[in-house]
């Protein structure tokens, strides 16, 4: 988590809760927890991020990452459904920040999507 003067910047490995609508077909909607992938330097200049978003239905799909127990957040994080959205308009409030282990376990599921 970075912050400036009370201005919280999104950073890779929080999970913040964020407006997903508008939305179309199945997307994820509504606020929701939400992953952040991409790094703080990139969301600061930018204004966006890459998110994933959090769902409490675990349906068993190879994409998704369980949240561990000790976490605020239950459910499973849908790495396969990364967005690009403006985190201020979105109101992207901070939850909390994952351990290295879990963002690691991000990293393996999304890389062969993108490689």
């Amino acid at each position: 988590m970075v912050a400036q003067a009370n201005f919280y910047i999104p950073s890779r490995g929080d999970i913040v809760y964020l407006d997903f609508d508008p939305t179309k077909g199945h997307e994820q909607k509504c606020r929701r927890p939400a992953f952040v992938i991409s790094p703080s330097v990139y969301n600061q200049k930018t204004s966006l991020a890459l998110f994933m978003p959090i769902t409490k239905q675990q349906k068993g799909y190879p994409f998704e990452v369980l949240l561990p127990s000790d976490l605020k957040t239950y459910g499973v994080i849908l790495t396969d459904q990364i967005k690009c959205l403006d985190w201020k308009t979105r109101n992207a409030q901070f939850i909390e920040s994952v351990p290295e282990d879990l963002l690691e376990e991000v990293q393996a599921k999304i890389e062969p999507l993108l490689f």
